[in-house]
């Protein structure tokens, strides 16, 4: 494992974590560098709550799914129960791929080697052959030894989070912040009446970036006149303000967010959303890889999927407030909210790419941020340079 001492220097680490206005940004290794990709699995997203996929593509129980998070193969598995878990997709005896594509599991989760199996739950439950042709125990093999191993996980809005670490704070006190936060609009039960409909709520969008850069294009809203120039005329610059939710929150407000009016459409809004605030929305990025949004009539949700160091898939689920908005009498709304944000987020590829293509130049070395404008940003970065400390301990 590449130690962070050979990656970079402390004193770079103190300038990024400096006041805003006398700090650096993070330097180009960081983003540039595929040494550094591997590193930060395990040591900025494995010790923190990272999220690798949404519940809703394991439509079914006794599903599951395989996940390569940043290089690691991992499984998702919806047990009998309904219950979801994350294992290492390897089986126990001889380290083969168990799981190669998602499936609907009729009976047991099969190695395809030498055809060992387990339960949706993790378990050894068949060694065929073990002692010998004909012979499936062993002598002194115990199959409760050598299940698959856990990974610890959590579910939250309809998101399966892991903590690889398995150190990381309880995930209901990780996210309490946020939803303290947003229970001024959606009430502290407002979460559990979100869903996702059959329609107009996926997409997904790959770009050729650093999920980094990404993170730090979402929280701020300094760029929005000259990249989101139609969006600007609805909820402007000046409409606009910084959060700083804690010490792994941060993103932006609008007090005059109008898309829907814009796209045309009418969805049931949040029963406790404040009626002076119909048009106040919050955009905020939670590191190490969401962004969420929330509206007065939906909630979204976009897990990034750092595949390399220089490529990542944007994976987007809309949320709609009750079971009616999900319904048909409700599609053609989904669907244009749908595309008008579809056109938002489709405007801010040529941006994070321009940054990854320019952190090939000498001539960058990290940058430097508006005092005023860019504080959600630097807030990142010196969360970024925080764990790259920490991990040199």
């Amino acid at each position: 494992m590449t130690t962070n001492s050979r990656l970079i220097p402390m004193e770079v680490l103190d300038e990024v974590r400096k006041p805003i206005a006398e700090a650096g940004g993070m330097p180009n290794a960081v983003y540039a560098d595929p040494a550094v990709f591997e590193f930060e699995r395990d040591e900025v997203l494995g010790k923190t709550w990272a999220a690798i996929g949404y519940t809703s593509d394991l439509p079914r129980n006794g599903f599951a799914k395989p996940v390569d998070f940043m290089g690691l193969p991992l499984a998702i598995m919806r047990n009998r129960d309904g219950e979801y878990n994350v294992f290492h997709n390897v089986c126990s005896h001889r380290g083969m791929i168990l799981l190669i594509e998602e499936t609907e599991v009729e009976g047991m989760v099969r190695c395809p080697y030498h055809s060992w199996t387990y339960d949706l739950n993790g378990n050894l439950k068949g060694t065929p052959h073990i002692g010998g042709v004909g012979v499936h125990k062993a002598e002194g093999f115990a199959c409760e030894k050598h299940g698959l191993r856990q990974v610890r996980s959590h579910v939250w809005m309809g998101m399966v989070f892991i903590n690889l670490s398995g150190d990381a704070v309880d995930f209901d006190t990780f996210i309490e912040p946020l939803v303290q936060r947003w229970s001024e609009f959606c009430g502290r039960d407002g979460w559990n009446n979100l869903h996702i409909a059959p329609t107009g709520s996926q997409m997904q969008l790959e770009v050729q970036c650093n999920y980094k850069l990404a993170i730090e294009n979402y929280c701020e809203a300094y760029h929005l006149p000259w990249v989101h120039p139609s969006l600007n005329t609805y909820s402007p610059l000046d409409q606009h303000y910084n959060l700083i939710v804690n010490d792994y929150m941060s993103g932006q407000g609008s007090y005059t967010y109008n898309l829907s009016d814009v796209a045309g459409t009418r969805l049931p809004r949040f029963a406790d959303w404040p009626q002076d605030k119909l048009r106040q929305a919050e955009y905020v990025s939670l590191y190490p890889n969401v962004l969420l949004g929330i509206q007065a009539d939906h909630f979204f949700a976009i897990i990034l999927e750092p595949k390399a160091h220089n490529r990542t898939l944007e994976n987007l689920r809309l949320f709609y407030v009750t079971e009616e908005a999900c319904g048909d009498a409700y599609a053609a709304c989904r669907q244009a909210q749908l595309e008008a944000w579809k056109v938002v987020f489709g405007e801010d590829v040529f941006a994070v790419e321009g940054m990854q293509a320019g952190r090939k130049s000498p001539g960058f070395q990290g940058g430097v941020f508006s005092p005023v404008l860019d504080g959600p940003t630097h807030h990142f970065h010196t969360w970024v340079a925080n764990q790259y400390a920490e991990s040199a301990k």
